[in-house]
């Protein structure tokens, strides 16, 4: 594990206040990249990610970003160019509204769904792309798109719409890995399962990943830090022959 500051470049993690974002955001740094999250509303969570990042002798910086902003994300961008040159990107942001049944659905909440999980990873891929891609006189780099098993399982009853947002992030990294693979970008996908995050008690129900353990083959719920290991480990030279690829953390489901 390469440990110099900021030697790999700059990773651009969004949502990395908290959760798997937040894991992904302070694994990058010891790996070696210095790293600019963002955040959407919680701005102290986001300064204490970045603290914890400095305080081990590396660089961090943060910005408020809404997903579904097209400006906000050129704004995310611009912001990394100040930390030097941006080599990875990490799609993690994304919303989920209370369990619902598809035929309880509104038009506006799906609309945002799919503003914040669907568009916003593309237009930020696309500026991902931008500065990577030996194409534009980029020196490569690799993006990793954050999923969920939902994309397959459906997640009836709960939240399709969610679901169906990720399936399309699936097909993301699918195509966009196709189409820049000889322009020194690799992109991956990572679908967890049930992780342990502040996710499922602003939907609601705090309890839920404790409640799906047993539904889970490994008897329990995800953390973070496991996600953030394989998104990691994709953006990493380990990884160098892996483009395309979608790696399920979802502890067997």
């Amino acid at each position: 594990m390469n440990t110099d500051p900021g030697a790999r470049g700059v990773a651009v993690i969004t949502g990395g206040s908290r959760g798997i974002g937040a894991a992904a955001a302070i694994a990058a740094a010891h790996a070696g990249w210095s790293v600019l999250l963002t955040y959407q509303r919680d701005e102290q969570a986001a300064a204490t990610v970045v603290e914890t990042i400095q305080t081990a002798g590396r660089l961090a910086s943060s910005i408020r970003a809404d997903m579904a902003s097209e400006d906000d994300i050129a704004a995310m961008f611009e912001a990394a160019d100040k930390l030097g040159r941006v080599t990875a990107f990490v799609a993690n942001a994304g919303v989920a509204a209370s369990q619902s049944r598809v035929d309880e659905l509104t038009a506006a909440r799906i609309a945002e769904i799919l503003a914040v999980n669907v568009a916003g990873p593309l237009l930020a891929c696309g500026h991902a792309v931008r500065r990577m891609s030996t194409l534009h006189g980029g020196a490569g780099g690799g993006i990793v798109l954050v999923s969920s098993a939902a994309s397959r399982l459906g997640a009836p009853g709960e939240y399709v719409d969610y679901a169906a947002s990720k399936g399309a992030i699936d097909t993301l990294g699918i195509g966009l890995s196709r189409e820049v693979a000889n322009e020194g970008i690799r992109v991956n996908v990572v679908r967890p399962g049930i992780i342990d995050t502040e996710m499922h008690g602003r939907n609601g129900r705090p309890d839920r990943a404790q409640d799906m353990a047993p539904a889970i083959p490994m008897q329990r719920a995800g953390h973070p830090a496991e996600v953030a290991a394989a998104i990691i480990w994709l953006l990493g030279d380990d990884a160098s022959y892996c483009t395309g690829s979608i790696l399920d953390i979802a502890g067997g489901r």
